[in-house]
């Protein structure tokens, strides 16, 4: 079947459709990660967007169930060069494309994905729309309506959608000590990839997941050790309430450790502001420099804005890493609160581990705040 990628600047690419049938409207951005793809497709990060993989061919060692960062796909699409349909892996339960039909999902196989890529690095992200149903070099009545709903898509209510409904806790799977109690940390999920909650049971912790609306004062019923924020999606200014919140839970002392959308909504808490990026950081190669060590890391990052680091109030924090290729700011290391925040994901499945470490310090915050008590 014949699949069409229309871009708001009226480029169109022709290619064949793989996943479900039909038509899908979202932000086009492109992902540079060679491997990674499943958890990639189930970051809840990438809600309202249609994924573009730079790496020419996608699923050639299959799906699994376990390597899911979520339970389900939450981008509105997904275009690739070419995807495989023969998969070697031992671990392979399905192919890309009965993954993609599998969660309802739009996609395209076929297309020049270093022209697209080009295109959104040179012109900024730009909304698209993925189409099995008609031809739009034809049909140019069909397609005059498909570009009226392209031009004014918005990725809104993000966090709202695909945040957990209810409160749901994980016990530690290694590192508790016998007879110990385990550290208890509370994990507000803005969108929260399954991997954080791994690297902190595996490091002795009991995780209670929170609704990303929950309040202090639901915070301080759980009497938790430490408070974690995930990643997510969309625009960080627009969750108003949210950033309130995350202000009065950090006002009471409580170790904290932020990522990606987590740390950007506690640079806003604390008077920062944030921009939207011309094309965002997406994949597994991004490099962070931290200025303590001077040590250049290796970092997983999904996002299409960031913190302005030169806005931030000197008396709350300091930036404390930047992208060593384009100086925005990658990590918020706070004086006014018991506090730490990066912009890359440490917990980075599929990759690379590099900043795995961080848990661990985050750790020793939580550990050394229950000491001093």
């Amino acid at each position: 079947m014949n699949a069409y990628l229309v871009l708001a600047n009226g480029m169109v690419f022709a290619g064949k459709s793989i996943g479900c049938p039909g038509t899908t409207v979202g932000e086009v951005v492109f992902a540079t990660g060679m491997v990674g793809f499943e958890e990639t497709l189930t970051d809840p990060s990438y809600y309202g967007q249609i994924i573009t993989q730079t790496y020419p061919l996608i699923g050639n060692y299959g799906m699994n169930s376990e390597d899911k960062e979520s339970g389900r796909i939450w981008a509105k699409g997904y275009i690739v060069r070419e995807a495989c349909t023969t998969p070697s892996n031992f671990r392979s339960e399905m192919t890309l494309d009965e993954f993609l039909k599998q969660n309802g999902i739009i996609g395209i196989e076929g297309i020049d994905t270093r022209h697209l890529t080009r295109t959104l690095r040179e012109s900024g992200v730009m909304n698209g729309a993925i189409t099995t149903e008609f031809d739009p070099n034809t049909d140019a009545e069909k397609l005059a309506a498909l570009m009226a709903e392209i031009k004014p898509y918005a990725v809104t209510q993000a966090v709202a959608t695909v945040t957990c409904k209810e409160p749901e806790t994980y016990e530690p799977t290694a590192g508790v000590a016998e007879g110990g109690q385990p550290l208890h940390v509370a994990l507000l999920d803005l969108g929260c990839k399954n991997n954080i909650v791994r690297c902190l049971c595996k490091r002795g912790c009991r995780v209670t997941v929170l609704p990303g609306t929950a309040t202090a004062a639901d915070l301080a019923a759980l009497k938790a050790d430490g408070l974690m924020l995930s990643n997510g999606p969309g625009d960080p200014a627009e969750n108003v309430e949210i950033i309130k919140n995350i202000g009065e839970m950090l006002d009471t002392g409580i170790p904290a450790f932020g990522i990606c959308l987590g740390h950007q909504l506690t640079a806003l808490a604390a008077g920062a502001q944030t921009c939207k990026l011309k094309y965002g950081h997406r994949g597994a190669n991004q490099p962070v420099t931290e200025f303590e060590t001077g040590r250049t890391f290796i970092t997983s990052q999904n996002h299409g804005y960031a913190v302005m680091g030169e806005t931030l109030p000197a008396e709350v924090g300091v930036v404390s890493h930047v992208n060593a290729n384009d100086k925005t700011c990658e990590g918020v290391v706070y004086t006014k609160w018991n506090c730490f925040t990066v912009q890359f994901h440490p917990e980075a499945n599929g990759g690379p581990k590099d900043t795995e470490f961080l848990f661990d310090r985050f750790v020793g915050r939580m550990k050394q705040a229950k000491g001093d008590q």
